[in-house]
């Protein structure tokens, strides 16, 4: 148990390592997906900056793409209602400055 415990923590330092590379690389938001695969051979995807984000699927794909689309909803949810975003999603909105042109 404790070996297992040990290579997730040197999983999650490599993922925490791939992260900070890929949004160096990327000007959008990068989120991160783990996966599992439960013993009743479903697939678990969860998005690490975005606690309670997970959803199963039948195939690695599925479960990626479901977790895509919650991802998104929950921070659009958050948005709307005026909570907190994850950093990794911030955006900074600009508003243009009301311009009158005389005719």
């Amino acid at each position: 148990m404790e070996r297992a415990c040990a290579l997730r923590r040197q999983d999650q330092t490599r993922a925490t390592y791939a992260r900070r590379q890929l949004r160096s690389c990327y000007s959008s938001p990068v989120l991160t997906v783990d996966f599992e695969r439960e013993e009743d051979g479903r697939w678990i995807a969860e998005v690490l900056e975005v606690p309670g984000v997970l959803a199963y699927g039948a195939t690695r794909e599925e479960a990626l793409l479901s977790v895509q689309v919650l991802a998104l909803r929950v921070i659009a949810d958050r948005l709307e209602h005026g909570e907190s975003v994850p950093r990794a999603v911030e955006t900074t909105f600009l508003v243009a400055s009301d311009r009158s042109y005389a005719v």
